[in-house]
């Protein structure tokens, strides 16, 4: 009988512990060919993305990886490497250059909201706003979103180019990620 009751708890464990693996992989979200886990922080996840390889190098060298492995709640709406790609010419290398970190500071805050903002948060704001919202950035600027359809949110930066939201609600432990289409700009 006890051999029966060990057997009884050993296999209740089992089935718990193999329901929390399930519950957690169904939690977690492909971004860039890997998996985006909600116990890990936006830095920790952001890396493991084949997409984000740009975005990642980026907030290196703008000295931005402690802040981004912070506590938060953080948004950040992040651009893939094909959005960076569609700058012009030369611009990430020029960037990356030590003596613009100021600049580049300005423009990867400007991708961060404090707070967390999922697709039924940002619904809801633009609901309250009569069909748009402004959220302030971590560098001080607005950023404006737009409906464009049911589950399509569009954003406006400063100097009136569009990005549209191409993954949404990757949440991580500090925060959550929304993939976008097109790098910000702030004015």
């Amino acid at each position: 009988m006890k051999t029966l009751t060990r057997l009884s708890v050993v296999f209740a464990a089992l089935f718990v512990s193999a329901g929390s693996m399930a519950a957690m992989k169904h939690d977690s979200v492909m971004v860039g060919g890997a998996a985006m886990y909600p116990e890990k922080n936006i830095i920790e996840n952001a890396s493991n993305s084949k997409d984000h390889t740009t975005l990642v190098a980026a907030v290196k060298a703008a000295g931005l990886v402690d802040t981004l492995q912070g506590k938060g709640p953080f948004t950040v709406f992040a651009p893939t490497n094909e959005a960076f790609d569609k700058l012009p010419s030369g611009t990430v290398d020029e960037l990356l250059k030590p003596e613009n970190k100021a600049k580049l500071t300005s423009i990867l805050t400007y991708h961060v909201v404090a707070g967390k903002y999922d697709m039924k948060a940002l619904e809801k704001k633009i609901k309250q706003g009569g069909g748009k919202a402004e959220l302030k950035t971590v560098n001080g600027e607005s950023l404006t979103f737009m409906n464009k359809g049911s589950k399509d949110i569009e954003i406006k930066d400063a100097q009136g180019h569009t990005a549209d939201i191409t993954i949404y609600d990757v949440y991580q432990k500090n925060g959550v990620i929304n993939v976008i289409d097109t790098v910000l700009m702030p004015k």
